[in-house]
């Protein structure tokens, strides 16, 4: 199979130790402290916001287990992470009618980044979304349960507020990194299938086309690494539903 070198021994979120490794570059440690990066994004509008949600905040009581909204949550994850699968999968076994963008499903050398980037977008916008509604549903439940739950409700809407901007800069720059893997991977199987390297009699070890599935699989990974982190929120909501 086409492989390209690749680092290893990175820490942090799944997401930033795929982009290093596929980028083949060092992950930088953090200039500051996350609440010291807090402090910049916050503009005084939002602190003040942010600040009345959390005065005199009372202890969260304990409240009956959220099992609709648990068997809701799997059932979305579940849907979104079968989005991206199925994306990456080539034309021929996706599900459904094809979509304009997996028609041709091109295999050749001079298939053009943009048809990807495009396809990373509308995943991110589809979880996004998707995200979006699933919080607004649970900080409803949790407003319903008590006023204890109803004031997490509310720091949990100032903050998909104040950081909404923020994350979808940082998240939309993630298709941008992506370029210059499926670049050199591109350039790494065109070089492969002119100058091939192989005994006498014995078949070609690198097919047209295998390149594009190397690069929907480390896109895959990286898509599913960006739900993982887009998620937390959900994870935080839907624990307080279920226990103190």
């Amino acid at each position: 199979m086409l492989q390209v070198p690749r680092r290893t021994g990175f820490s942090g979120p799944t997401l930033v130790r795929l982009l290093a490794r596929l980028a083949d570059a060092d992950a930088p440690a953090p200039a500051s402290s996350l609440s010291s990066q807090l402090s910049q994004w916050l503009g005084w509008a939002d602190a003040i916001a942010l600040s009345a949600a959390l005065k005199n905040a009372p202890a969260i009581a304990a409240s009956a287990a959220g099992g609709t909204e648990a068997q809701e949550c799997a059932r979305v994850r579940a849907r979104l992470a079968d989005a991206i699968a199925e994306d990456a999968a080539p034309a021929g076994r996706r599900r459904g009618p094809p979509r304009p963008s997996a028609l041709p499903d091109p295999v050749d050398a001079q298939v053009d980044y943009a048809v990807q980037r495009q396809r990373y977008l509308t995943l991110q916008q589809t979880m996004e979304s998707t995200i979006g509604s699933l919080r607004a549903a649970l900080r409803a439940a949790l407003s319903a349960r008590s006023p204890a739950l109803a004031k997490l409700a509310m720091v949990d809407a100032v903050m998909e507020r104040v950081l909404g901007t923020r994350e979808q800069s940082l998240l939309g720059a993630v298709p941008n990194l992506l370029e210059p893997h499926f670049q050199r991977l591109r350039q790494a199987a065109a070089a492969a299938l002119e100058h091939p390297a192989q005994a006498a009699g014995q078949p070609a070890a690198i097919r047209p086309g295998t390149w594009l599935g190397v690069f929907r699989k480390d896109m895959q990974s990286v898509l599913l690494a960006e739900l993982e982190i887009r998620w937390q929120p959900v994870e935080g909501l839907l624990a307080a539903l279920q226990d103190s």
